[in-house]
This record gives C-alpha cells, sequence and structure tokens, in this order.
C-alpha cells in the first residue's frame, strides 16, 4: 500500500506545504537526507494557539502535534517532488511544547506525532526524537515540530 494510500484509509489528508514565514527554506534535500524547517500547529481552521497546562490539556496537544506531523509529511512529498513513495525512514523529531513551567507531559504531547507517523508508516515511522518545552512559540502555537528524513 502506498503511504497515500495509507492517509486515505485512515481519514487524514496532507496539507499543502506551508511556505516559510521569513528568510529561510522549508526543507533542504542533502544526499539522500531531507532536513525539514518547523512545522507550526495549523488545521484547516487556522493556527492552533494556546499554552499547555493552562489553556490547552494534553489532549488537545496531542491533536496539535499530530497536524505538525502531517505538516512535516507534506514538506517531505514536496522535497520528493510529489513522490511520498521515496520517503525510506524518518529519522529523528525535534519538538517544541509551548507549556507553563509546572507542565511536564511535554512527551505526552509529542506522541501525537509519533503515533500518527507510525500508524501511517509502521516501522518506517518510528524515530528519535526531543520533546522539550518552551516559555512561547511562534504567533502563539501550542506546537512546533522540525524533522530529519531519509529518501531515495
Amino acid at each position: 500500500m502506498t503511504i497515500e494510500a495509507k492517509l486515505a484509509e485512515l481519514g487524514l489528508e496532507l496539507p499543502e506545504a506551508p511556505a516559510p514565514a521569513a528568510n529561510y527554506v522549508p526543507y533542504v534535500v542533502s544526499g539522500n537526507m531531507v532536513y525539514v524547517s518547523g512545522q507550526i500547529s495549523a488545521d484547516e481552521n487556522g493556527l492552533i494557539v494556546g499554552t499547555l497546562g493552562q489553556d490547552l490539556d494534553v489532549a488537545a496537544g496531542k491533536a496539535a502535534a499530530k497536524r505538525c506531523a502531517l505538516s512535516l509529511l507534506a514538506q517531505v512529498k514536496a522535497a520528493c517532488g510529489g513522490d511520498l513513495n521515496r520517503l525510506v525512514k524518518v529519522v529523528k523529531l525535534g519538538a517544541f511544547v509551548n507549556s507553563t513551567a509546572d507542565f511536564v507531559e511535554q512527551p505526552q504531547v509529542v506522541n501525537g506525532a509519533s503515533d500518527l507517523l507510525v500508524e501511517v508508516l509502521g516501522d518506517l515511522g518510528r524515530h528519535a526524537r526531543s520533546a522539550v518545552s518552551s516559555p512561547s512559540l511562534p504567533l502563539g502555537v501550542a506546537v512546533e515540530i522540525d524533522g530529519v528524513f531519509e529518501i531515495k
């Protein structure tokens, strides 16, 4: 089954690959690696904003992280000239969670992205990662995630 077919089976659609908001590129391809810039939490209604431990609970944070993962895949698809099946492996995610000083469930929030990638890609989606707290993120978003991917 293709990655696109698996997404469709799960009722998921990739968003348009977001354009960068400043003087940087959304991804860099170097050899067989794709380095994707941080993707901020957004859905069809706009930005997903808020602070975990204050405005948002873990379930809302997981949903925001899932949307970041879909944007990461959209960028990988763009990097692969529209052929997402060139993806070999998700290597690493770096995740930032907008959270209060006493919120300690960043890993559970980032599971929203990790779980989605494994659900869609199986073992190809298993990756190393970091999940860290941030007192604020660009535009007030709840989650931002960057990633490293291997392609063929």
